[in-house]
């Protein structure tokens, strides 16, 4: 059993991901929905949650516990392995060093949560990646809330989208890296945004790598039903009634059991 837990609705690209990789494995997919978006909440407050995510997957039987989420990654993962030592535990980082090595400009961005722009982890993904490129690291907030709204075409976002990102395109950034797993769900509206400029700008995603490391690490080898259990502690018809307006129709067919928890 593999468990995978966010905030809310953003981890969901990763268990995506995890699905293809591992078409057999059964998956617990734990939402945080009734806290979420960590993006604006304190580190100590993300690091309790996490830990206390991560004691009920463990309990629920799961060999490995996916991080599906950027910001609970950078604020507790580390508390998370000391706690559970005897579980492989995935966390889900933003994709500085492939952006780093892959850049042409030598210009590369960051698109994250609050929290996550101000890591104490980020800076040390920068210093330790890309310390030959420039970085810009750029907060966006509320992003992750219209991506649990599931209001994917919100104008707003649009006209704050193309704010964000027309600077950085002039400035010569050619690799945007998706600093949050919710802002997989918006790549509808940032790519034609970066289709305006002419420096082959492209966007990081790091939801398949996350899935190689899980095949590698994965001790049961995918063995399994198939199945996924959605778990929420808020408004579980609201996680199931997401599967199709993301366009996650076929993990939706896979959904085994679906309910709300108290954690």
């Amino acid at each position: 059993m593999i468990g995978v837990f966010d905030s809310g609705l953003g981890g969901l690209s990763v268990l995506d991901a995890l699905v293809a990789a591992l078409p057999n494995a059964d998956f617990i997919y734990f939402a945080d929905s009734a806290n979420s978006p960590y993006g604006n909440k304190s580190e100590a407050f993300i690091q309790s949650r996490v830990l206390a995510i991560g004691d009920y997957l463990a309990d629920s039987g799961c060999t490995m516990i996916v991080v599906a989420c950027n910001t609970a990654t950078v604020a507790a993962i580390q508390a998370l392995r000391s706690r559970h030592t005897s579980i492989a535990i995935v966390g889900v980082e933003p994709g500085i060093k492939p952006a780093a090595l892959s850049s042409v400009s030598r210009k590369i961005a960051v698109l994250a949560t609050e929290a996550t722009a101000k890591s104490d982890r980020l800076a040390h993904l920068i210093t330790a990646h890309a310390q030959a490129v420039s970085v810009d690291i750029v907060a966006c907030p509320g992003w992750a809330t219209l991506v649990e709204q599931c209001d994917l075409n919100d104008s707003s976002l649009t006209k704050d989208a193309a704010a964000r990102l027309l600077p950085l395109l002039e400035s010569g950034v050619d690799r945007i890296v998706l600093g949050c797993t919710h802002y997989s769900f918006l790549t509808h509206i940032l790519q034609p945004i970066i289709d305006t400029s002419d420096n082959n700008a492209t966007l990081v995603d790091v939801s398949e790598a996350i899935a190689r490391q899980a095949v590698r690490l994965h001790q049961d080898n995918g063995r399994g039903g198939g199945s996924i259990r959605l778990l929420t502690t808020d408004q579980p018809k609201r996680l199931i009634d997401a599967l199709p307006l993301l366009g996650l129709d076929l993990l939706a067919t896979r959904v085994h059991s679906v309910e709300r928890v108290a954690v």
